[in-house]
């Protein structure tokens, strides 16, 4: 199940593993529309990547640093370190694909 981020937890969610970082809001209706997919994505992942959301009307600093300027923002993290970012008109398969390809890199070396 995704969990919620704030300024303080930020970093202890996203800084160990694989982490699919969902920047949104709550006027933000493709946000919205995505939440079921990305909930289920985590669900099929079997605990091989975490989803931290982040309301980015809640939490405009760390939207700040990581320079998040559009909603939807999705960021493809493995311990702190941005591997991907996808941003604006993202579809369902363009999320499934990316998120995908994070679980694969995590079981394929070990490392």
């Amino acid at each position: 199940m995704p969990v919620d981020a704030t300024e303080t937890t930020f970093g202890e969610l996203t800084n160990e593993g694989s982490v699919l970082v969902d920047f949104w809001g709550p006027r933000c209706q493709p946000c919205l529309a995505m939440m079921p997919t990305i909930a289920a994505l985590e669900d099929g992942a079997g605990g091989a990547v975490r989803v931290v959301k982040v309301n980015s009307a809640e939490n405009r600093q760390i939207c700040r640093d990581l320079r998040v300027f559009g909603l939807p923002t999705y960021v493809l993290m493995r311990d702190g370190v941005e591997l991907e970012r996808l941003s604006g008109q993202v579809t369902k398969e363009d999320v499934e694909r990316a998120f995908a390809t994070l679980a694969e890199d995590r079981g394929g070396d070990g490392a």
